[in-house]
């Protein structure tokens, strides 16, 4: 298939997972949920964001990373895109600080774009499209998410903390080269947050079939159309985790099965990232895929809309895994905190100083 985007590739990669975790089972019980609601959105824990990190500094984190992986200068980037639904900033942008504090060159395109949890995969296609189009030689995608939950609410189950980045340049140097990449959106209004309000609502049920699985099922079955490659043809399958359950559903509707989409599955331990949710997973297949082997990558954001992409892994690929830390060693590296620790860190509980 002679697609454009088949002249560009994943030259490194990089994520940040912080190191606080928050048990699932503690928020049921201070809640009062039925002890059974974890399991039946398959979350043990998920991460939380210290008082002292936000989406620029894990942003900052992985994309450095990405760039050690790459084995390039940072005056080599031509464009920073960072994709998140929770700047520290209403006004000002995020992508300017990551870019000076990397080193990136100044004369770049710099953008910070929402698009709920598709945010950081839509950095990703237009990074793709610049390079692709000889526009410039390097750029860098980044999502990265301190995501918020009102209290009580069951989407306190799993909205965490954790961002990937990926460095996309020519093919021939890639890690893991692109064979397609195409999108699906609607007007899905299944989740949103207004100007002023401090948490997000969402429809409930309504978030399911008609956004994340239409959506989903809708952009992998374009891609499939249009390349001619059947569920079959894939090694591997990540798709957007909006909790442990959903990618295994989406998994069954494709035909795909599920010992093809666990490799990349880490909301369970993670929560969901919201825009870092489906490259972490992306990120860690990277960690262990062979050359040759062929993955699918299914990102979703509310709103709604989908990205399906096709990679084929490198013989680069392995010699770059252990440049910097890997999902693995996030995976890890942990310490459990309690409800109240976790209230002050996200600021669900404030102190007045007076």
């Amino acid at each position: 298939m002679d697609r454009p985007e088949g002249k560009t590739g994943i030259i490194g990669w990089g994520v940040y997972i912080p190191r606080y975790r928050l048990k699932a089972s503690d928020i049921a019980k201070l809640w009062g949920f039925d002890p059974t609601t974890p399991s039946s959105l398959g979350i043990h824990e998920k991460a939380v964001a210290a008082v002292d990190e936000d989406s620029i500094t894990m942003g900052w984190y992985a994309a450095s990373s990405a760039i050690k992986r790459a084995g390039i200068k940072p005056e080599k980037i031509e464009a920073v895109f960072v994709g998140s639904e929770s700047k520290p900033y209403a006004v000002k942008p995020s992508g300017t600080v990551i870019g000076d504090a990397l080193g990136v060159s100044r004369k770049r395109l710099t953008t910070d774009l929402e698009f709920a949890c598709r945010a950081g995969s839509e950095a990703v296609r237009l990074v793709v499209s610049l390079v692709s189009s000889g526009t410039i030689g390097y750029g860098l995608a980044i999502g990265s998410d301190t995501a918020q939950a009102n209290p009580g609410d069951v989407l306190e189950f799993t909205a965490s903390s954790g961002a990937a980045a990926f460095v996309i340049g020519p093919a021939e140097d890639a890690a893991a080269r692109f064979e397609a990449v195409v999108t699906y959106v609607t007007d899905t209004p299944d989740f949103w947050r207004r100007e002023g309000s401090k948490y997000p609502m969402h429809g409930e049920g309504f978030t399911g079939e008609p956004a994340y699985f239409h959506h989903i099922t809708s952009s992998v079955n374009l891609l499939m159309e249009e390349t001619g490659l059947r569920p079959e043809d894939f090694d591997y399958a990540v798709f957007h985790q909006p909790n442990g359950k959903y990618p295994l559903r989406v998994a069954s509707k494709l035909g795909i099965p599920k010992e093809k989409v666990l490799p990349g599955l880490v909301t369970p331990w993670i929560g969901n990232t919201y825009n870092a949710s489906a490259l972490i997973g992306l990120s860690k297949v990277l960690e262990e895929a062979k050359p040759g082997q062929r993955i699918l990558v299914a990102p979703f954001g509310s709103g709604a809309g989908s990205d399906a992409m096709s990679l084929i892994v490198t013989d680069k690929a392995s010699a770059r895994v252990n440049e910097a830390p890997t999902v693995e060693d996030f995976l890890s590296r942990k310490t459990y905190i309690d409800y109240a620790e976790y209230a002050k860190s996200r600021h669900i509980i404030w102190r007045n100083w007076g």
